[in-house]
């Protein structure tokens, strides 16, 4: 299993729309920016991800998120309606993925000046000068970290 982190503008999907779609999954589209994309490939049935709120007032980990397929074409591509529209895609070539994912839990909002805050995540790739991707890895030293320090605390 990998670890991952991936964020999303609570406007467009939180994590409380992740949990309301109960029994159900997400599909988590929109990313155009072919490194993101490339990890999203790399997304495997089971893996797990940290769900985080960015482009917000409280930008931070609002979850966890269980990934259940692995990447298939993004039809906003192919949607001249859609923001998320893009004129070199084709159904024959797409450019762009998505991944489905389920809910796990909803956690306390871990903001990033916390998590920055920790010196065993100064290498977490989420916390690099610059770093504006939407999917990252975890390292799952990393992930149990956050997990049983972060997520625990009340």
């Amino acid at each position: 299993m990998r670890y991952w982190l991936m964020k999303s503008e609570p406007d467009e999907v939180s994590i409380d729309d992740v949990a309301a779609a109960r029994n159900k999954t997400v599909a988590w589209f929109g990313v155009r920016n072919y490194q993101a994309r490339n990890f999203m490939r790399e997304m495997r049935p089971g893996d797990q991800a940290f769900f985080y709120h960015s482009s917000c007032a409280n930008i931070g980990i609002a979850g966890v998120v269980e990934i259940v397929g692995d990447a298939y074409p993004d039809a906003t591509q192919f949607d001249a309606a859609s923001p998320y529209f893009d004129a070199k895609a084709t159904p024959a070539t797409p450019r762009w993925d998505s991944v489905d994912i389920r809910h796990l839990r909803t956690t306390r909002l871990v903001p990033l000046a916390e998590l920055r805050s920790h010196p065993e995540l100064e290498g977490m790739r989420l916390l690099a000068k610059g770093s504006r991707l939407s999917v990252t890895p975890v390292e799952p030293a990393e992930w149990r970290f956050i997990e049983q320090r972060l997520l625990q605390e009340s």
